[in-house]
Order: structure tokens, then C-alpha cells, then sequence
């Protein structure tokens, strides 16, 4: 099938134009474009505290000069494990500036995580927060390479009064000091060294072709893959997420988006900042996430673009806070990083209206191997359980699982994406890389994503399932795999099998089953280790919840643990 007959959706575009032109810019000098247009509008605002797109180029500036200070040159990795805060943003931006690479990782993540996210990418430097230090100084003597610490503080971007009364706070307070002449950089000093660097070095708009930044993504087998991005990517992915929004660029500048997806995940950095930015508007950026703060924020920051994941606008029903709030300022309220239900779309839609809002929620669909969304439901053509259209220049078409046949519109096979936002490689991994990005027929490089979906034959996609095995809990991905590693790693355990269970706030919790070792005791005092252990060595958002004994797990007919068997028991528990 030819080009022009796999794109039947371009007739429910409306105003949306089908192409686009990309300019040839890097992230940063795509964002510098707006600052050049709206040097006094603001670029961001944390905690209250306003930065304006001169200031925030100033700000990237000299963070560049800083990096160059302490050694980073072009190709080199920095890793940024911070949550969304002005420090993050400025760094993500200044290391594209010198032709760096960031490599962007969840701050909650445990010890042995971090030392894997710093190992695997040849990190030369980490950015973290002064309460994260203690996870950096247990793992010194896992890392293969030095790496430089640099310390920032988010008391440091509070505005007055707020920055004197932190210390006082309940947050403030729980955070250990960081030892006196340990080796750590704190950030005023990093940024006090790069001061004495008079210039920097150019930037390429070559630049803009090689790789910008480091996702991470269970690729097709479900283990960490190392996604590398180039600024094409992102901005093309900016660029179509403005169009297929149905708002004009020009009329972007000024509206605000409540960045509450964090700069670590796709979703957060490519459309809740990196969109945002390039169209000129405000980034509302929230560093945690709390139910009370998202709908205060709601009534009092009047956001015009929320993009999140279902729990998120689960937890907007839930609030009392917004019972007789007016949300007629919503233009898009966007919904990703894993399916939005039928039923929750609906009563989501029901709560904009009762509160005057003339939009309705809009399902998307992508994945990090595309940086994050590369299909969303038409502005006035929603249809039922699909996931929407693809974004302009991106193709989409549905293929026989394990070949590269299409198969006919509503039959079920594998997702596979084609466009300007698919991803360079995956890092080091060339096996992978060539199973997942591959060339048809047709010639085009098309990203086989290892979903199950359909395409109706108006070119409406609809997510079935994953094809690879992963666990999403609150729109992060958890890999059961990774997870199992870690607690057959025990001396007491001698398998262990993770699933996910359905939850109404989670979308899914992670249960572990757990054969001992003969000679252990399944009890609570064991269960206590176990669970200790895993604290130590997992993120807390994929932590499990409960952790079963059983004296076997039950296995298919060539012996693999039969984990589906589990899934569908402990599922069947939790509804009981």
C-alpha cells in the first residue's frame, strides 16, 4: 500500500495542516528563536517565581560556561536527576548549547539504578538535589568512571519570603547535610567557576542531526534500552504537537502549560516544557506532584494546556478543591503514557463541562522511541476507545506480528510508526536497534513498537495491548524482568515472578511471588528483608506492594514461568 492510501486521516485534520516545514535548529536555538521574539514574556515560573525568556537565555548561557568550566565538551554526557525545577531546565538546555548530551533520569530512582543510569552512559557529571547526595555517596565504589557531583539546592530558586522560611519547612528539615569537603561541586560555585570563561564555543546547526538526549525505554524485550535523541526529534515532535493541538503557533505565545510531567519522561520534557518553549508560551513547572497543589494550581495559575497521564485527571474528579472552580480557561487538557478508558474519558469530559470548559479530554498515543506522542484524537472527531490520528508527516500502519506485512484496517497486529521524531538508536545495542528500526519495502524507516492495535479504514488507531511485557503504574513504566533480577538476587530467594495488578488510582500496582531457597521460612520476619532489600535497590514508584510466597510458581508447557496464570489470579483477588 502505497503512501497516499496510509494517510485516510489527513481528511480529519481541519484547520491542522497536514506538513510541516523543520527548520534545521538545535533545542536550543529553536527555544533562543522565541526568546529573540518574546525576550520579556515568561519562559517558566516555579514556586511563584518568574523567569523571562532573556533571563532563561542568560541562565543557559552561563550554565554553559560553567560546563565548559569544569571539562564537558561536545559528545560528552551529563546525567540530570532532578526533578521539574529552573536548574533542570537551564542544564538540559545549556549542555545542547556546547553539543553535549543530557541523559535524563527519575531522582527517585535507588542507588544501584543510578550507578546502571551513570555506568551505562559514560556519564562525566551528574546534576542532583542536596536530599538525593546520600544515594550518590553509597554508590562510589560502583562506578567505572569518575564522575563529577554537582549540588543544587531548590531553596536557591524560591522567591522571597519564600527562600528564608524554607529551612523551617517540614521538607527542608528532613534532608540530611551534605558532609562538610565531601566531593561534590555545589551549584553557586559551578556556576561562579564557569564565569571566568569568556566564550563559548559555536553552535552547530549540524548539531541539530546528532544526538541531544538519553530516554530510557524498556525497548521490544522489556530491559532498559538507552534511547538516543537528536534535537530533529525533539523539535519536530513540538512542532507537530502544536499543529495537531488545532492551536495556531502564532496564537501559542503567552498560554501557560502546567508542566507537572517530570523532565525526565518524554511526555514531560518533549511536550510539557520542550513544546511549550518553542511555541512561546509559560511553563507552570511543578516539582511534585500533590493533589491539593495540582488544583490549587488549577484555580490559581488558570493553566491553558494539562498534559498527564489518566491518574492524574482521575485524581481532578477527586478533589474537592475544585468543586465550584470555573475551568473555561482549558484549550487542551491531553492525555497519555497509557490508555485513557472509555469510562474515564467520560466522566472527565462530564467534569469540564459542569465546570464550563469547552474542551474535552484528548487521548494520545507514542512512545519514548518517538520521544513521546506521535497520534492524538482530532480536535472535533473523537471516536470511541481510539487513540486518534497520527501527527502530521508521521505515518502509522498496523503489520502482522513478527514480519512486515500490513495487514487490512480493523485486524488486529503490531503498531509500527514512521516520521521525523523517530529515534536515532538505541545505545550500544545495535541487535536491538536493527529489530525495532527497520526498512520496508517502501523504503521508509518504519519503528516497530512491539504494541497491538488496529487501524479502521479511516486511519483511527486503536491500542490493543503491549506486545513486550511491562507494568504501568502512575504513566511510569515498570519492566518485571529488571525487577525479578533483582530479587532472585537475594540469598534467601530462589525464583521470583513480578506481575501487575489492576488499581483505580495506579492503573496498576506490582506484586511479587517468591519461591525460597530450601532451608528459609516464609514468614513475616523474612518478608520484612525482602521487602528492605528491594527499598535499597528499586525506585519507589516500582516497588512492590506485597510480596506472596508460594512453594512454586506454575509454568507453561516448555517450563517458562507462566506469569500470565499469576497476573490473572492476582488480578482476580484484587476485584474479589
Amino acid at each position: 500500500m502505497g503512501i497516499s492510501a496510509q494517510a485516510p486521516w489527513l481528511k480529519y485534520y481541519g484547520n491542522s495542516p497536514a506538513h510541516l516545514d523543520y527548520p534545521r535548529q538545535t533545542i536550543y536555538q529553536i527555544v533562543r528563536e522565541s526568546a529573540h521574539r518574546f525576550p520579556g514574556d515568561i519562559a517558566y515560573e516555579f514556586m511563584n517565581k518568574q523567569t523571562t525568556y532573556a533571563q532563561f537565555m542568560q541562565r543557559i548561557d552561563r550554565v554553559a560556561r560553567a560546563l565548559v568550566a569544569l571539562g564537558i565538551k561536545k559528545g560528552d554526557r551529563v546525567t540530570i536527576c532532578m526533578p521539574n525545577s529552573p536548574q533542570a531546565l537551564d542544564t538540559f538546555y545549556a549542555l545542547n548549547r556546547i553539543g553535549a548530551v543530557s541523559n535524563m533520569i527519575h531522582p527517585l530512582s535507588a542507588p544501584a539504578e543510578i550507578a546502571f543510569y551513570l555506568n551505562f552512559s559514560h556519564s562525566k557529571a551528574i546534576l542532583t538535589l542536596d536530599q538525593f547526595y546520600p544515594k550518590l555517596d553509597e554508590i562510589r565504589g560502583q562506578l567505572k568512571e569518575p564522575v563529577k557531583i554537582i549540588i543544587a539546592f531548590i531553596k536557591d530558586e524560591l522567591p522571597m519570603p519564600l527562600k528564608q522560611l524554607y529551612p523551617l519547612t517540614k521538607d527542608a528539615r528532613k534532608v540530611p547535610k551534605l558532609p562538610k569537603g565531601g566531593d561534590y561541586i555545589l551549584w553557586k560555585d559551578f556556576l561562579r567557576a564557569g564565569d571566568k570563561i569568556k566564550e563559548l564555543p559555536p553552535d552547530d546547526v549540524m548539531f541539530s542531526r546528532e544526538g541531544a538526549s538519553i530516554l530510557y525505554s524498556g525497548g521490544t524485550t522489556g530491559t532498559t534500552k538507552g534511547i538516543l535523541l537528536s534535537s530533529d526529534n525533539f523539535n519536530a515532535t513540538a512542532l507537530q504537537t502544536i499543529a495537531a493541538s488545532g492551536v495556531d503557533l502564532r496564537y501559542v505565545r503567552g498560554m501557560k502549560m502546567l508542566s507537572v510531567m517530570p523532565v525526565f519522561h518524554g511526555f514531560g520534557l518533549g511536550i510539557g516544557i520542550h513544546t511549550a518553549l518553542v511555541g512561546g508560551g509559560t511553563c507552570l513547572l511543578v516539582p511534585r506532584f500533590s493533589l491539593d497543589t495540582y488544583a490549587k494550581l488549577l484555580v490559581k495559575k488558570k493553566p491553558n494546556f494539562i498534559p498527564g497521564v489518566p491518574t492524574l485527571f482521575e485524581a481532578l474528579l477527586r478533589t474537592p478543591l475544585l468543586e465550584n472552580a470555573d475551568l473555561s480557561f482549558l484549550v487542551g487538557m491531553f492525555s497519555g503514557g497509557d490508555s485513557l478508558s472509555i469510562e474515564l474519558k467520560k466522566k472527565v469530559d462530564d467534569f469540564l463541562r459542569a465546570h464550563n470548559a469547552k474542551i474535552q479530554i484528548r487521548e494520545g498515543y507514542g512512545t519514548t522511541e518517538c520521544v513521546t506522542a506521535s497520534c492524538l484524537t482530532p480536535k472535533d472527531y473523537a471516536r470511541s476507545g481510539s487513540i486518534g490520528v497520527p501527527f502530521p508527516d508521521t505515518y502509522y500502519k498496523i503489520v502482522k506480528v513478527g514480519t512486515e506485512d500490513e495487514v487490512d484496517p480493523n485486524i488486529e497486529g503490531e503498531i509500527c510508526i514512521s516520521g521525523p521524531s523517530v529515534m536515532m538508536c538505541y545505545i550500544d545495542n545495535p541487535e536491538e536497534t536493527a529489530q525495532t528500526l527497520r526498512r520496508h519495502a517502501d523504503g521508509r524507516i518504519w519503528l516497530h513498537t512491539g504494541d497491538l492495535g488496529t487501524m479502521d479504514s479511516d486511519g483511527f488507531v486503536y491500542f490493543r495491548q503491549r506486545i513486550k511485557r511491562m507494568i504501568i503504574t502512575s504513566g511510569y513504566n515498570v519492566y518485571p524482568s529488571q525487577l525479578e533480577n533483582i530479587i532472585d538476587g537475594h540469598e534467601k530467594v530462589l525464583l521470583s515472578c513480578v506481575v501487575g495488578v489492576k488499581d483505580k488510582y495506579k492503573m496498576q500496582k506490582v506484586k511479587a511471588y517468591v519461591v525460597l531457597r530450601p532451608g528459609f521460612e516464609a514468614n513475616d520476619e523474612t518478608r520484612n528483608e525482602l521487602m528492605a532489600y528491594c527499598r535499597k535497590r528499586i525506585a519507589k514508584y516500582a516497588m512492590p506492594y506485597e510480596i506472596e510466597f508460594r512453594d512454586e510458581l506454575p509454568k507453561t508447557l516448555v517450563g517458562k514461568v507462566a506469569y500470565r496464570v499469576l497476573e490473572e489470579e492476582a488480578n482476580a483477588e484484587a476485584e474479589a
